[in-house]
């Protein structure tokens, strides 16, 4: 087995097309779309104005076998002072000595920049696809998650890796809020004075930089953060564009100003699956057939400012989010991704319905 570092386009390409021999027989994995694939690896990416990364294949026999990026994250470390590096884009055979191999070589290029820790798999930062897949097989991934085979469990544990921090998935049927949150949302309402409007699509930039502030200053606390920036949130708002539903993306102000934020979107990998990570010439019409049709959506994120937690907020954001659901026809929604020790989170969720249906993690070993 030799590794080799990425360095040209045939190597890129080969990098980018591994999946297809991972998943070829797995009837639950969704083929991500090529083009963006592509772009997601390329400098032009937000994520190269404050990190880097490099790529590396593993051969076996004349074929590859695995790959890794190893990653160094800036914006994360300034942000945390710490010295942390990543590792994404995992795929390998089942073969515990290939997946040694990859790790280490990650490992050891970040530890040549000065790193003294490796955590992941996340490509590139907890803002992106994160995580590892532990339960939860028996179904196909919502857009924007994860998804692996279930060896690749015991090849990162005996890579060395332990657990860093669980992710959580709920789904919820869309059949409307428990009493009590309906009271805490009419709280928020009467007592508070806030109000919850769909952002307005047609200035979805401007729209999203108004969640760009809620989003920075109501996350920061939590493990793993790492704030967006201006390229960051200009690039959500192209790949969202298509698929938002006014219904769907809301805003929660108090005095004319931000202080809550919520956007879901559908699960357009109920489409994608259909694409084979192509949109030429089939996969745009699939996309264009099937959305309307889906009737599965994603909460992405939600977001409260610190000094309007506790005034039911986000349970005037849920009910809000439900009602449009069910005026699109949505039956069912998923709430991920949630920290597992997020109390306050995963209270609230259970106190809505929310059942933990999926579970991933995050790995870290020292270097």
């Amino acid at each position: 087995m030799s590794l080799e570092l990425v360095r040209s386009r045939t190597a890129l390409r080969r990098f980018v097309h591994l999946p297809w021999q991972i998943y070829h027989r797995d009837p639950y994995w969704v083929s991500p779309l090529l083009r963006e694939q592509f772009f997601l690896l390329s400098h032009r990416h937000p994520f190269y104005a404050h990190g880097d990364a490099q790529l590396f294949l593993a051969w076996h026999q004349g074929r590859v076998v695995g790959r890794i990026a190893a990653i160094v994250n800036r914006a994360h470390n300034d942000f945390h002072r710490d010295a942390v590096g990543f590792f994404g884009f995992f795929e390998c055979i089942d073969d515990l000595a290939t997946a040694h191999e990859l790790l280490e070589a990650a490992a050891a290029w970040l530890r040549e920049r000065g790193l003294d820790a490796m955590r992941g798999p996340a490509s590139y930062s907890t803002n992106d696809v994160c995580g590892l897949l532990l339960e939860g097989f028996d179904s196909s991934p919502c857009v924007l998650m994860p998804y692996n085979p279930p060896y690749y469990l015991r090849l990162l544990e005996g890579a060395g890796l332990v657990k860093a921090k669980d992710l959580w998935a709920y789904t919820m049927p869309a059949t409307g809020l428990p009493r009590v949150a309906q009271d805490l949302a009419r709280r928020a309402r009467e007592r508070f004075g806030v109000t919850v409007r769909p952002m307005n699509l047609q200035h979805l930039d401007q729209e999203l930089a108004l969640v760009k502030q809620v989003y920075n200053r109501s996350w920061e606390a939590n493990w793993g953060f790492v704030p967006m920036t201006d390229a960051e949130i200009e690039l959500m708002a192209r790949d969202l564009r298509p698929v938002l539903r006014r219904d769907l993306a809301l805003l929660a102000e108090a005095d004319g100003q931000p202080v809550g934020f919520s956007v879901a979107i559908p699960d357009v990998n109920l489409a994608l699956k259909r694409a084979g990570g192509r949109l030429l010439p089939w996969g745009a019409l699939w996309l264009m057939y099937l959305l309307p049709r889906i009737r599965t959506v994603r909460l992405l994120a939600l977001g409260v400012l610190p000094e309007f937690r506790r005034r039911g907020v986000d349970a005037l954001l849920y009910s809000e989010m439900m009602a449009g659901g069910q005026r699109l026809g949505v039956s069912r929604g998923e709430l991920s991704w949630v920290l597992e020790d997020n109390v306050q989170m995963t209270r609230a969720l259970e106190r809505l319905g929310g059942v933990v249906y999926k579970r991933y993690r995050m790995f870290e070993r020292s270097l």
